[in-house]
């Protein structure tokens, strides 16, 4: 276990770092989730904000909420790591990404910290088709998206919380990284089965060309510079550029990733879906 007094938990009320310290809490280990509007302030564009937020912390849990591949983040990071291990912290566990090219000066910044690190790089979240981008389709019966036959390993965000956690407070961790994925390609014909089985809802998947995508986000309110960055994500999984699996959580964790399957049945179950 780490030395610390506490975890500090950026992103705190985010997917992965509501669950990071609620897992946490759980085992009884003492952690602060800090966030823009939470008890714990903290802004990665307001420095101010940074060492009220470290005090007392031995160990940070770090999400950067702005573009990881930004020429900002690598010089935010290694600013606020440089104040974090000032300030006693020994432990940085970062969230990343599988596959983002544009990442890699930020988790350099990481590495150079002198703190023991451990990089994380999940795949797209299973999440995503209830608390985020996809949820809205979900809930109109149709995935309408350019994403053609390709197929992502979706990870649960349990998953990741829970590698996370055994990286923040565990032994054998230090100097890793953690390409995580779940354990099956989907694709999005694939993950709408899973969800109309598991809700008894009829949901479809309608492949789409990035032109009439690009028009539907800006028809719900994107702008024309936001829609086509959409899209470029989305064209990764169309390329099946992300259609691999990856061993984090088995390496992490001495167990298999949790299946969509099983996703999608809890997600029902704790009506997610009943819009």
């Amino acid at each position: 276990m780490t030395n610390s007094n506490d975890i500090l938990v950026l992103g705190g009320t985010g997917k992965t770092g509501r669950r990071v310290a609620a897992l946490l809490a759980e085992r009884g280990v003492p952690a602060r989730a800090a966030s823009r509007g939470g008890a714990t302030r903290f802004d990665w564009l307001d420095d101010s904000t940074w060492g009220p937020a470290l005090d007392g912390a031995g160990a940070v849990y770090l999400v950067y909420l702005q573009d990881l591949s930004s020429p900002d983040a690598p010089g935010h990071i290694q600013a606020f790591l440089r104040l974090a291990r000032e300030r006693g912290v020994q432990r940085v566990v970062m969230l990343s990404a599988r596959g983002w090219a544009g990442a890699g000066p930020a988790e350099e910044a990481v590495r150079a910290s002198g703190l023991a690190w451990t990089i994380l790089r999940p795949t797209w979240f299973a999440q995503n088709f209830s608390e985020d981008m996809f949820a809205p389709y979900v809930l109109g019966g149709e995935l309408r998206l350019p994403t053609a036959a390709g197929r992502e390993p979706f990870i649960d965000v349990a998953d990741v919380a829970e590698v996370a956690v055994a990286a923040l407070t565990g032994d054998g961790h230090a100097g890793e990284v953690y390409e995580l994925s779940g354990p099956r390609l989907l694709g999005f014909g694939d993950a709408a089965a899973a969800i109309a089985a598991a809700t008894g809802r009829e949901l479809r998947y309608t492949p789409i060309s990035s032109e009439e995508f690009i028009a539907d986000l800006i028809a719900a309110g994107l702008t024309a510079e936001e829609a086509p960055v959409v899209d470029g994500l989305l064209g990764i999984i169309a390329r099946d550029e992300n259609a691999y699996l990856s061993d984090g959580v088995r390496r992490a964790l001495g167990r298999e990733a949790r299946d969509f399957t099983a996703y999608a049945a809890d997600t029902a179950a704790a009506g997610a879906w009943r819009g």
